[in-house]
């Protein structure tokens, strides 16, 4: 039996990528992105909860789906929002359940990802390096509670999960 692997770390940092790449390689584990579970048993997009119920409801709902899905704490890939880690509750629910994988990049870097996206609701407004620099500073210091810590700034999907498979037991 294999612990969890959770990624953690900003939008736009690799997470839901990385997380299926790892899957494809370690074909045992189950593939998990929080986000789309709550899009699942809501029926709605994120960006619309964001919209109509707000940023502390979603987190709400975040928390619910961590809390059931780390409750199993084998065989499964875990992506957990870019917020999720703020959370005192979360953290200790991922931290228990597996091994937690901060996935960092520049500010430049996550801004270069996804500035063409459209879905992503806290960069509605002010979206900028800057903006992102700002929220990173904000979550620096949880961030840094992780297990591990992989740069994935400047790296192939390949790259990061061949560093990934090198520092963990699987």
């Amino acid at each position: 039996m294999n612990r969890n692997i959770i990624f953690i770390g900003m939008m736009g940092c690799g997470k839901t990528t990385i997380s299926l790449e790892l899957s494809k390689v370690l074909p045992e584990y189950k593939y998990v992105d929080i986000d789309n579970e709550i899009e699942k048993s809501t029926q709605k997009k994120i960006s619309e909860i964001f919209l109509r119920h707000g940023e502390s409801f979603f987190r709400m709902l975040e928390t619910e789906k961590i809390r059931q899905f780390c409750k199993n704490k084998t065989n499964q890939i875990i992506s957990a929002g870019g917020g999720a880690f703020e959370n005192q509750e979360n953290r200790e629910n991922m931290s228990d359940s597996g091994t937690v994988i901060y996935l960092k990049a520049s500010a430049q870097e996550i801004y270069n990802r996804i500035k063409n996206e459209t879905h992503r609701p806290l960069l509605r407004k002010d979206f900028s390096v800057e903006k992102i620099n700002e929220i990173m500073q904000k979550r620096e210091k949880n961030y840094k509670l992780a297990d591990i810590t992989i740069d994935t700034t400047g790296k192939t999907p390949q790259n990061i999960v061949e560093e990934i498979l090198g520092v963990i037991n699987v």
